[in-house]
């Protein structure tokens, strides 16, 4: 069983388990849309390889569009599990102002490429509570446990030149929120997913590798009615990593990757309590 259906299963088991006793659970579902802009984005495949710019040269200077869901569960009043799906693929079109090199492989100067980063992320969180009282205020720390699921790829026009990069792994994370409730109607709220380590200490791994990562966010909410709110959210989604990984047999390039993103995202977005 691969890991993508593994963390299904997990997530379905234990919805079903909570969905038996209820009555000890508290349920939301949420959902936003909006755009993402790049602030920074550069990548590098192998020693030898060029340093790309995807903003100012692989045509990721618009916006993209971008949706996240999740569901919270609250049980015994002050833990809190996450489950989080965040889709991120961007797709451009550019013309190569001058020679670009990815894995050994030149794409010559006025090239016409097709560029794909598609980074979707699955996170699963504990939370728990530090105040007593979270009526009016609230705090929270935890865990969180993100899948990624990378597939990045440059290719000409023409069919003629490609090179990809995949990497599937699981990365720890700490989490924390702060909430709070304005008044009867309004609400604030800060939550942050992070961390900034070395990786081979964290996955058992030797290779020396640098990885870090920052989803913090900024969100201001109302209530419309008894189960549902609606909010406007401001998120930076950054980070990335720099080092040599393990390359298979018949591979291109030596496998080093230098890979750092900095994403503003602005969004809507509602919460239904079930």
């Amino acid at each position: 069983m691969n890991l993508k259906r593994l963390t299904t299963l997990l997530i379905l088991t234990f919805i079903t388990t909570c969905l038996f006793a209820q009555r000890n659970f508290e349920f939301r579902s949420v959902s936003e849309l909006g755009f993402v802009g790049v602030l920074n984005h550069k990548i590098q495949f192998s020693n030898s390889g060029t340093y790309f710019d995807y903003k100012k040269y692989g045509g990721q200077d618009v916006l993209f569009p971008v949706s996240r869901l999740s569901l919270e569960i609250d049980f015994k009043k002050r833990n809190t599990l996450f489950f989080l799906y965040q889709p991120l693929r961007l797709e451009s079109q550019t013309l190569l102002p001058e020679d670009l090199v990815v894995d050994d492989l030149t794409f010559p100067a006025s090239t016409s490429v097709n560029l794909l980063y598609s980074f979707p992320f699955y996170r699963i969180s504990y939370l728990r509570e530090l105040l007593p009282n979270k009526e009016k205020y609230s705090l929270g720390i935890g865990l969180s446990i993100q899948v990624r699921n990378a597939t990045i790829s440059f290719e000409s026009t023409d069919g003629t030149l490609f090179r990809t990069n995949r990497d599937l792994g699981i990365v720890p994370i700490l989490k924390t929120r702060a909430r709070a409730q304005l008044n009867d109607w309004v609400y604030a709220e800060l939550e942050a997913d992070g961390f900034y380590a070395p990786i081979s200490y964290l996955n058992g791994d030797t290779n020396d590798v640098i990885g870090a990562i920052l989803d913090a966010s900024f969100r201001t909410g109302l209530k419309i009615n008894d189960p549902i709110d609606v909010f406007f959210n401001l998120r930076y989604l950054g980070g990335g990593g720099v080092g040599t990984g393990d390359i298979k047999v018949g591979e291109p390039g030596d496998g080093y990757v230098r890979n750092w993103l900095h994403f503003l995202t602005v969004s809507a977005g509602a919460v239904y309590n079930w």
